[in-house]
């Protein structure tokens, strides 16, 4: 809608394309399988940090499925992102150690732990790993890689449909 070239987003599972619940209940059909091969750009979410039990990443974790696909993943052209506690997604797969990252601030002990090299903001680029804060950290995430993938103007118009203004510093590798 904001970019001349549009976009085209997927919702991916390592398992059988299905309806996905998450941690509170919501679910969203997912109708593709992984393929990284074929994306720019994947986001990791996170949830259920605070639960071992049941859904979430430590479930994901315990499986061992994702952590895999995503150590995997890694190759020139790809960018792998993620927000709030997907980091710990990133982190168990092996992608965080010695980089700079963040997660939500009830993460961040455990990321430093996994040799993640944490940040104090909502959003850090390094480069073909961006990771970003907590939960409303998303929308900055979303907004700094609409900005660094489409430019100042899509970006720009995706903040006045959502009537939301960046906050804080990206920070980002110098």
């Amino acid at each position: 809608m904001h970019s001349a070239g549009g976009v085209d987003v997927r919702y991916v599972t390592t398992g059988r394309p299905r309806l996905i619940r998450c941690v509170y209940g919501t679910g969203v059909q997912v109708t593709h399988r992984w393929a990284p091969q074929e994306a720019d750009l994947v986001v990791v979410p996170g949830g259920g940090y605070a639960r071992r039990e049941g859904p979430g990443i430590w479930a994901e974790i315990a499986s061992g499925v994702l952590p895999q696909a995503l150590a995997a993943a890694p190759r020139s052209g790809l960018t792998i992102s993620s927000l709030c506690t997907g980091a710990v997604l990133l982190a168990a797969a092996g992608l965080i150690k010695g980089r700079p990252c963040t997660t939500h601030h009830g993460a961040k002990a455990y990321l430093e732990e996994q040799g993640g090299v944490v940040k104090n903001a909502r959003v850090v680029d390094d480069g073909d790993l961006v990771t970003a804060g907590g939960i409303t950290s998303g929308l900055d995430l979303g907004l700094w890689l609409v900005r660094r993938e489409l430019g100042p103007d899509a970006a720009t118009g995706v903040e006045v449909m959502l009537e939301y203004e960046a906050r804080g510093t990206v920070w980002q590798t110098p």
